[in-house]
């Protein structure tokens, strides 16, 4: 008998099936290996006999971690140990943005270094992204009503370098999942791979029956990888940079590439301040690494 569900869970080509409450552990029918389809968590997929038969369309996909149908990336930076780098969690976000996912920063420790914190905080909540600062010590009250306000119904995830706190937000956040953590290495200053894989939480366990969608820890990454995306290009790029959106189009010259032309709209804001200079710095080494990669390679 048919049966429909999603999954939560993939690990060494088993995938466990949330269906009615119920979890399925099932394999992929090898039709999918023959047309180079790969089952992804956050799929709606049709199963039966303990063998995935069909995935629902997806509305997007990550390939590095492995998701789909994503809603909303918490982006999870540090102010410090370690030291965020911008241009990691601008990639992210445009990424983000490209896919139709809701970007949402959270600074962690906040008491390792408040004026870097609020500096991070400044820079993407000038953008429309919602941004939070936190510390082990912080009320997270604020924070966990945008999860039970923003994040019913959807699936949602937490990314970020190694190291920057997300299973420890999380956990601090949502005692009953009970993550693995891991100590920043002092040598290296990064931090220990705790999550080994991605895996969704029913928010109906941490918020009551009446609470649907999911949320998920995904392995510690440096980065969304923007060379692997086919449809991730230069000339798209501008436009996962939301707060060049008001400029675009205003430009002196049609093919302006927004890096050094006289007359750029987007770089007449960025001179006003109306833009972030890392943000434009950012879209700038993105787009020297899109440029970079021949047509034929995507």
């Amino acid at each position: 008998m048919e049966r429909c569900g999603i999954i939560i869970k993939g690990l060494g080509g088993l995938y466990d099936v949330l269906c009615e409450g119920e979890v399925s552990q099932c394999r992929a029918r090898g039709l999918f290996r023959h047309e180079n389809i790969t089952p992804y968590v956050g799929d709606r997929v049709t199963f039966e006999d303990e063998y995935i038969i069909d995935i629902v369309d997806r509305k997007n996909t990550l390939i590095r971690p492995p998701m789909a149908n994503l809603d909303i990336l918490f982006i999870v930076c540090a102010a410090r140990k370690p030291l965020p780098v911008t241009a990691t969690i601008d990639k992210m976000i445009s990424i983000a943005d490209h896919k139709g996912i809701e970007p949402v920063v959270i600074v962690t420790k906040n008491d390792l270094d408040p004026e870097n914190a609020d500096r991070l905080s400044g820079i993407y909540s000038s953008i429309g992204i919602d941004t939070f600062v936190t510390d082990p010590e912080s009320d997270k009250s604020e924070l966990l009503e945008f999860f039970k306000s923003k994040c019913r119904g959807k699936i949602s995830a937490f990314s970020g370098a190694s190291g920057v706190g997300k299973s420890t937000l999380l956990n601090a956040l949502f005692p009953e999942l009970e993550l693995a953590t891991g100590d920043v290495s002092r040598k290296i200053a990064r931090g220990k791979h705790t999550t080994r894989h991605v895996e969704l939480y029913p928010l109906s366990r941490l918020f009551g029956e009446d609470a649907d969608g999911f949320i998920a820890d995904t392995p510690g990454f440096s980065m969304l990888d923007p060379t692997i995306y086919e449809d991730y290009t230069v000339e798209l790029l501008p436009y996962t940079f939301r707060e060049f959106e008001p400029y675009l189009g205003g430009c002196k010259y049609t093919k302006c590439t927004h890096t050094k032309e006289e007359g750029c709209a987007v770089l007449e804001a960025v001179s006003e301040g109306k833009i972030p200079l890392s943000r434009h710095e950012s879209y700038i080494e993105l787009r020297e690494i899109l440029k970079s990669i021949p047509s034929w390679e995507r």
